[in-house]
């Protein structure tokens, strides 16, 4: 049985009552998705370096960063340091990503690639036996609540056919975008294998309810 992950995003999260809305979560979550956008690559702003550190020091369940900003090359080995379990970067605003990989590497983090729904799977090819994850967008990145892109899985399947000639252990295959009940099982069916919900989990009453039904969905399709 494949192994599946949710990544809630706090990005719909009550920010006023942060640390509250993550206990909340914590129990039944794989990791904690934290967008950090500068207003730059993406026209939305969340969270500075001293608000992204806070959070990931003071979180119960490993962080997934996600930099949805234009000088990866230059700080997304800091999240790393800052005690993030994974950081994933977007090859478009990337002018070095393989310095950019290792550097996140080095700092003892998990590596992700991510990619913007008109960016072809053939651009990240080259880097995929250097990657951790690879991050398929299922959304434009930059705000929540936006409605699943059902046409970016042939790209989800064009990745996870790559992954899947690729020695063990292989990168994660996440999704991100309009991660509902109804859409979790089209990605899963193409392939991908983590899954960040941001507004399907903190938009439900009872958030952790909302996770332990996604996976239960997941593995039901998966022993059909």
């Amino acid at each position: 049985m494949p192994k599946y992950r949710i990544c809630p995003s706090i990005l719909n999260a009550d920010l006023l009552n942060l640390d509250r809305e993550i206990s909340r979560i914590a129990q039944e979550s794989d990791l904690l998705h934290l967008d950090i956008m500068d207003n730059i690559f993406v026209p939305n702003k969340t969270f500075d370096l001293s608000e992204s550190q806070r959070i990931i020091a003071s979180s119960p369940i490993p962080v997934d960063v996600h930099l949805m900003i234009a000088d990866p090359d230059d700080s997304a080995a800091v999240y790393a340091l800052a005690g993030a379990t994974s950081v994933t970067f977007h090859l478009e605003a990337s002018t070095d990503v393989g310095s950019t990989v290792e550097s996140i590497k080095s700092a003892g983090a998990r590596v992700g690639l991510a990619i913007k729904p008109g960016t072809p799977f053939s651009a990240i090819e080259e880097y995929l036996p250097l990657l951790d994850m690879v991050l398929v967008m299922t959304v434009e990145p930059g705000f929540g609540g936006q409605s699943f892109m059902a046409e970016m899985m042939p790209k989800v399947r064009q990745v996870r056919s790559a992954i899947d000639q690729l020695p063990l252990p292989t990168p994660w295959l996440q999704v991100d975008g309009g991660v509902t009940l109804e859409t979790i099982l089209k990605a899963a069916e193409a392939g991908a294998d983590t899954f960040v919900a941001g507004s399907a989990v903190f938009r439900s009453p009872e958030p952790a309810a909302m996770i332990i039904e996604m996976k239960n969905l997941l593995n039901r399709a998966t022993l059909i």
